[in-house]
């Protein structure tokens, strides 16, 4: 049964949001143990069975906290800023198709959408930080905003030579096309472009850079600005910061399963598709996982030159590569 229009947004709306907050919530517990695992400890183990309760428990005493505005902060920006930063990876949510029924708006430029408003998380991030009126949150959302402006550009290159061969910037019709087994995925499609298992580590790269992970965390270095760009944030605003950082590494790890992996295509057996896109979704987000608690952070010109003078010119490159491809076909 297909539900009318005003309660089908109402369903993906309840929907988004506690897919975004069980993702926040469980995300952080998984992370927690897989860092438990790398450093040789048990983690999370005192609040419920394997510290699973460890979750609501955190939410719980961050909801008890005082949302404190400090009186040198500009008091209606320091309160925006949360929701803002939040917003945009619930927008990008709306387009992806997680199954070949379920996707709460099929948009023609759905892959445009996700990258429009993709961009208005780092503008949330300098507006928390240059309202808080703090010199290490000041400094951090700057380093933040040069950093996503460096990776945005390989990312779209990268985009943009995928787009050369498929044609179209449908999520849905990227993931069609990609149907007959796991040598359509565009991963592994050298026939079409030998060049794609690098772009896709290219895409890769600047999806973490785009999260803000580690090794490409500035935007909350500990070891170097106390918290970062939400130094001043304390309680729920704190946690709002916390569950768009996971929020958008689920979106970023759902557009590479579309444009690389095959989207809800199953590689073997007869299990639904949506089953397939998260376990595909879920292995790239532990694999984020895994290269935040195995590589040091990187220092921030080596940051921007691994953009500027590698990612770009390979970007570039791949590109004119793949055009001459289909000038010559």
């Amino acid at each position: 049964m297909i539900l009318p229009e005003p309660y089908r947004l109402i369903a993906y709306l309840v929907g988004a949001l506690a897919f975004v907050g069980l993702n926040a919530a469980y995300l952080v517990w998984l992370e927690r143990k897989v860092a438990a695992r790398f450093q040789r400890r048990p983690g999370p183990t005192e609040v419920g069975p394997a510290g699973l309760l460890q979750p609501i428990a955190d939410g719980l005493k961050l909801l008890g906290k005082q949302f404190v505005v400090w009186p040198h902060a500009d008091r209606v920006l320091f309160r925006l800023a949360p929701a803002f930063v939040l917003a945009p990876a619930l927008m990008c949510l709306a387009v992806i198709p997680f199954g070949h029924a379920l996707c709460a708006r099929d948009f023609n430029l759905g892959l445009l959408l996700v990258f429009a408003f993709g961009s208005v998380n780092v503008l949330a991030i300098l507006l928390g930080g240059w309202a808080s009126r703090n010199k290490y949150s000041v400094i951090a959302a700057a380093r933040v905003v040069s950093q996503n402006v460096a990776y945005e550009i390989p990312m779209l290159l990268v985009v943009t030579t995928l787009l050369l061969t498929a044609g179209t910037m449908n999520l849905r019709e990227l993931v069609q096309q990609q149907a007959g087994g796991v040598w359509n995925w565009n991963l592994v499609k050298v026939w079409v472009n030998p060049l794609m298992p690098v772009l896709f580590l290219i895409f890769y790269v600047c999806m973490l850079a785009e999260t803000n992970r580690a090794p490409f965390d500035m935007a909350e270095a500990e070891s170097e600005l106390v918290a970062g760009a939400f130094t001043e944030y304390a309680g729920m605003g704190f946690g709002l910061f916390f569950m768009a950082e996971y929020a958008n590494i689920v979106v970023g790890a759902s557009v590479a399963t579309v444009l690389f992996l095959g989207g809800w295509h199953s590689p073997v057996g007869v299990m639904p598709g949506t089953f397939w896109f998260l376990v595909k979704l879920y292995a790239l987000v532990f694999s984020v996982m895994w290269v935040r608690w195995t590589f040091p952070r990187t220092q921030f010109y080596r940051l921007l030159n691994l953009s500027w003078k590698l990612l770009i010119p390979a970007g570039l490159g791949a590109l004119l590569f793949t055009a001459l491809i289909l000038k010559l076909r």
